[in-house]
């Protein structure tokens, strides 16, 4: 059963693709899917928003190839993949953020072993403004004087577009905040990375998902927010990054992620029960390896995000062996 028709998913991929326009091709090293035998049963998926429509998409491609296969996915944030995965709920823990050590310690607690980290996508994490806002950059320490209310990274405290260099109308304008709640991975990577660990102001306005965030930016001509790139729209614009105030700026794009120029650049999980020296089931294991192949990586371009390199997938098929 899925949560998005396949038309609904071709229209928000063609969205995507149109807003993270970038020229990007799959690794050719990366090897094409090859169907196994035997391969069906039921397959449980829950876990971060950010994925939840790439998970969508591997699921439908996923099942033409084994229509014995059924599969459910469920997509409320990343806080809810490990006590899925601690409770036998679900076989596949969608994450936009890492494990944390806590979590890792009350899955250890339940099964005895630690559990199997996947790398399944590449993502920029996006800081977006409104289409029709001039502002052409900023950097990580503008981004916490704007959304934090502690300032970890020292800069005084901003409330106003004009405070960051735009002029006319808009200057005067307060920066209307949107973001995620804290059930979201994206939230707790953006809070570590952007904010130094710090706390959001009361201010923003908490939205349950990724494509809230960037619907609620898109109305507002005042507004920032953050998601992940695959959430792009044509109402939006994600804003060119520096670490530091008066560092080298750098873009969203893939080439950026790659060479580690693009301050916000992320890996995308999925967390699964392995217990070392056995196999995963067949058809958790073979969902992964569709998510890996080229035909995988190909839907993870489709849907906005970012390709892993065929050295990347060497790796992550060397953790389900």
């Amino acid at each position: 059963m899925y949560k998005k028709s396949i038309l609904t998913a071709l229209l928000v991929m063609v969205t995507a693709v149109a807003a993270h326009a970038e020229k990007v091709s799959v690794d050719a090293k990366i090897q094409k899917y090859k169907s196994a035998p035997g391969v069906a049963g039921n397959l449980g998926s829950i876990g971060s928003d950010s994925l939840n429509n790439l998970m969508t998409y591997w699921a439908e491609g996923f099942k033409k190839k084994y229509p014995n296969v059924n599969i459910q996915i469920e997509g409320k944030g990343s806080s809810t993949a490990p006590p899925a995965l601690i409770a036998g709920t679900a076989q596949l823990g969608p994450m936009s953020r890492e494990m944390k050590s806590s979590e890792i310690e009350e899955f250890e607690k339940k099964h005895g072993f630690k559990p199997t980290k996947i790398g399944v996508a590449l993502d920029s994490l996006a800081v977006f403004v409104n289409k029709d806002n001039p502002i052409k950059s900023l950097s990580l320490d503008k981004v916490d004087a704007i959304f934090s209310k502690t300032h970890k990274r020292g800069g005084a405290d901003v409330t106003t577009w004009g405070e960051l260099g735009v002029t006319g109308k808009l200057a005067a304008m307060p920066i209307s905040l949107y973001g995620r709640n804290s059930a979201s991975g994206t939230y707790g990577y953006f809070k570590e990375h952007a904010l130094g660990k710090g706390d959001f102001k009361n201010t923003v306005k908490e939205q349950p998902g990724s494509a809230s965030v960037v619907e609620g930016v898109a109305k507002d001509i005042g507004a920032i927010g953050y998601s992940g790139i695959g959430y792009a729209t044509s109402g939006v614009r994600a804003l060119p990054l520096s670490a530091k105030e008066g560092g080298k700026v750098a873009e969203a794009t893939y080439a950026n992620v790659l060479n580690g120029s693009y301050p916000m650049a992320r890996m995308l999980y999925v967390y699964v029960s392995k217990k070392p020296g056995q196999p995963l089931p067949k058809v958790v294991e073979e969902f992964l390896r569709f998510a890996l192949s080229k035909e995988g990586q190909e839907i993870v371009m489709k849907d906005g995000y970012d390709p892993l390199t065929a050295k990347l997938v060497e790796e992550q098929l060397k953790a389900l062996k």
